[in-house]
Formats: C-alpha cells, sequence, structure tokens
C-alpha cells in the first residue's frame, strides 16, 4: 500500500486524537516548560519573524515542539476556520474570590511517593492556561506562554465533548433518536462501518471500526482521513476523498457493534454530520445558537474546517479560557444559568449516568480503570461523580459536582497522550476538590 506523504497531509489531526495516543516523539528529551516559553523564545516575532523563528502548515513546522507551544495559542493563523458568533450581547461578568493557597496544594503523581504541589504540577504538564471554579466564582486564574486573557487555544478533543452535548440536546429536544441507525439520518453512510450502528453507538463510541490512529503507521486509516480533511490544494497524484464527507463513507467495519468502546475521532465528525443534516445548519451554528449566543459568552469561537468548509467536528474547536470555564460552569450548573435552562436539565443528566463500564474495560486504560464514555464525555465514576472532557497535549474540563468545583486547563505538553498528563493531573484535580471542599 502506497505511503502518505505527511508534507502533503492535513496535520490538523497531530491535536485531536486518543488519551492513549503517544507520537513519535515519546523518547525523545524535551524543554521543560519555563526553557520552551513561546514567547521567551521569540516565535514568529517580525516582519517577518526570523527564518529560525517561522512557523509553516504546510510543513506541519508549526506543531513541532517546541513551536507547538506558540502554534496552539494562534491556530487560525495557520488554516481556514469558521466562525462561532457569540452574538452581539453583553458579555456575563465572571466574579472572583481567588485562593492563593491553591498552589501549595499537595498531592502523590500516580506511580511515584513524593508529594508535588498544585503549582508544580502545572509546569510539569506545560500548562498554558488554568482556571478554576468553585461555587460559580473563579478562585484561581492564571495564564503561561502564549496564551492571554484575550486569547483563545485550541480545544483539541475536548471538541468531541461539546459535539456530544450538541448531540444529547437535540436527543432532547426530539430531533434525534438516539436508537435509530445512522443510516437512517445520513443514507451516504448506509454501506459504510455506519450504516448498521446506532446513533447511541456512535454517541459513547462503542461502534467497531477498523480505523487505527497509530501515527508511527503510514498506512493508518488516521493518515487517509488527515488527507482527506486537508484544506490545503491535494498533490497531483492524490486519488483518494478530498472532504471529511467524502471519507467517512470508506470507514469499514471490524467486530461487533455495541461490544466494547474504541475511541475514534471519526465517531465525532459522524455524529456532528447528524446534527448538521438534522438541523439544516453547520455544526459551528448550532453552537453557537444553542449556547455560545445564549452565556453570554466573552469572546467568538472558532472551529477548522476542511477543504468544502466543514467544521472539523472530533477536534478542531478553538475558544478563550474563561468562555470554556463557562461552558464548564454551564455543564456543572444542569444547564442553567441566570435562571435559564439553556441546555435541557435531561440532557446533561443522560451525560451523568454515564456509558458501560464492561465497554470501556475492554480499551485497556490502564491509568483509568472504571471510568465510562457517555455522549463523548469521560465519567470516572469516582466518588464526586467527576466527569470531564479531555484532548491531547493537555486540554480539560473537569467537574466535580460534590465539590461544587469545574478545572478548565489549555496545555502543550511535546507529547501527545493523555497517559503522559494523567499522572500529574488527576489526583490533582482531586487534591483541589478536597481542599475547596473544606472551604465550604
Amino acid at each position: 500500500m502506497k505511503k502518505y506523504n505527511p508534507s502533503h497531509l492535513t496535520l490538523i489531526l497531530f491535536f485531536i486524537l486518543c488519551s492513549s495516543m503517544v507520537m513519535a516523539q515519546k523518547n525523545e528529551k524535551f524543554l521543560d516548560a519555563a526553557a520552551s516559553d513561546p514567547v521567551k523564545m521569540g516565535w514568529m516575532v517580525g516582519a517577518p519573524p526570523a527564518a529560525n523563528r517561522m512557523l509553516h502548515f504546510e510543513d506541519g513546522s508549526f506543531f513541532q515542539f517546541p513551536g507547538l507551544r506558540w502554534s496552539v495559542a494562534h491556530m487560525r493563523q495557520f488554516m481556514p476556520t469558521t466562525n462561532v458568533s457569540r452574538g452581539l450581547g453583553a458579555s456575563t461578568a465572571l466574579e472572583k474570590n481567588l485562593i492563593p493557597a491553591i498552589d501549595q496544594v499537595t498531592f502523590i503523581p500516580i506511580g511515584l511517593n513524593v508529594p508535588m504541589t498544585w503549582e508544580a504540577s502545572l509546569q510539569k504538564v506545560y500548562a498554558d492556561g488554568v482556571i478554576i471554579m468553585h461555587h460559580g466564582k473563579i478562585v484561581y486564574e492564571k495564564y503561561f506562554g502564549a496564551l492571554t486573557e484575550d486569547g483563545q487555544h485550541a480545544a483539541m478533543s475536548v471538541t468531541k465533548s461539546l459535539t456530544g452535548t450538541l448531540g444529547i440536546i437535540l436527543a432532547t429536544e426530539g430531533l434525534i433518536d438516539t436508537t435509530k441507525l445512522v443510516s437512517e439520518y445520513i443514507p451516504e453512510l448506509k454501506a459504510s462501518a455506519f450504516g448498521d450502528a446506532t446513533v447511541r453507538q456512535v454517541m459513547d463510541m462503542t461502534t467497531a471500526l477498523k480505523f487505527s490512529e497509530d501515527y508511527a503507521d503510514p498506512n493508518a486509516e488516521i493518515w487517509k482521513f488527515s488527507a482527506a480533511g486537508n484544506p490545503l490544494p491535494k498533490p497531483k497524484d492524490y486519488k483518494g476523498p478530498k472532504s471529511y464527507y467524502e471519507y467517512l463513507p470508506t470507514v469499514k467495519k471490524k467486530g461487533t457493534h455495541g461490544t466494547a468502546f474504541g475511541y475514534k475521532t471519526v465517531n465525532s465528525d459522524v455524529l456532528g454530520w447528524i446534527i448538521a443534516r438534522v438541523t439544516g445548519k453547520t455544526i459551528a451554528e448550532v453552537l453557537s445558537e444553542k449556547i455560545w449566543c445564549k452565556l453570554g459568552m466573552e469572546q467568538d469561537a472558532y472551529y477548522s474546517v476542511d477543504a468544502d468548509g466543514t467544521p472539523f467536528a472530533g477536534g478542531g474547536f478553538n475558544m478563550g479560557l474563561r468562555d470554556m470555564a463557562r461552558f464548564g460552569q454551564l455543564i456543572l450548573n444542569n444547564g442553567l444559568v441566570n435562571g435559564q435552562q439553556i441546555i435541557p436539565a435531561a440532557a446533561i443528566d443522560d451525560i451523568k449516568k454515564g456509558g458501560s463500564k464492561e465497554a470501556f474495560a475492554k480499551a485497556g486504560y490502564t491509568l483509568l480503570k472504571g471510568w465510562s464514555y457517555r455522549n463523548m464525555w469521560w465519567m470516572t465514576n469516582n466518588e464526586d461523580g467527576a466527569f470531564c472532557a479531555r484532548g491531547v497535549h493537555g486540554q480539560v474540563i473537569y467537574i466535580d459536582p460534590k465539590a461544587d468545583m469545574v478545572i478548565v486547563r489549555f496545555a502543550s505538553n511535546p507529547l501527545a497522550s493523555n497517559a503522559v498528563n494523567d499522572p500529574y493531573s488527576l489526583p490533582a484535580y482531586h487534591a483541589v476538590a478536597k481542599f475547596l471542599l473544606q472551604k465550604k
């Protein structure tokens, strides 16, 4: 089989995928967070920037560490995008009650026996920005690297949870029946792996797909999906699909739907297609109308798009940190804000009940034992009922209902896998929750 040259492919998918994926860089030694600070390194400064400080989309340099630490906060400068409007109304102010002592909260990282502070953990995971909400107020807010208060950052696979949230909203409103086959909504997918899968199986990623996201394998399906989604002109000898919608019907089935969790990005793009089909609008427009225009966001957000202008529903979303905090707080508040039920409570309840632990266990996530997955949200099933949206390189919305806490974080870890962040992040979140529970 012909190998795909990464220089000809969209590098968009480098920032989306599953928490088990570690890029080929994993054996390399990296500059630490302080030494790789993108502002200090001077990326993209000048008119034009110096050759050794200039980043490009077409050759992939924009997503090579340490340059990626600048790029994740400036994705719109590298690729075509579509806007998610916040509307014309005033933004909703977020109250602050800062608690500096959070920096000194300690925890034991998984697999280690030496305590670490919350403050130190942020450097360990290459955090670009963090907000902690408690009782609806900001108690912690810090920015690092190239991210600023008025900046936007790639959310990567946190995008999937936004897609899943829109899906369950539309299901609650009666526009989507999750028990129906995908092909009933998208006939174009009837002959594909998705043809005999239910919408629920897509939303919970229990579809059985022949789809590898192993970047080390040049023949993996992820490269073909990447090639299809490439917004740049295709090479003259390119014969494959030229958009996401052209690629998805080519996905083949492997196994039996509904038996095992399998984290595959294409599920999110199928759900995005269903959302677009039943509403007659792009997912960017639906997100704007259902949430962004109603929540008093500070900024517009945006999606990266393919050559046809289709938003990347599996990982192309970019937003401001405070707006991510507003969204997380909305989910924590069961869809209610300022007396307005923006998201039906039944939709939030459906997320919170979680998915099949048995199906999830078959995926073999050693650090996520007892977890499940539903509506494209990760359910910890811990004693606090915490659940989260997760994206590679360290993006997260972590919601702890018992502690009445939301943690949102943007990051630019040189390694893509959540597995390199989780030993420092998961116990840190739980330690902060315990600390805040004492602040009632």
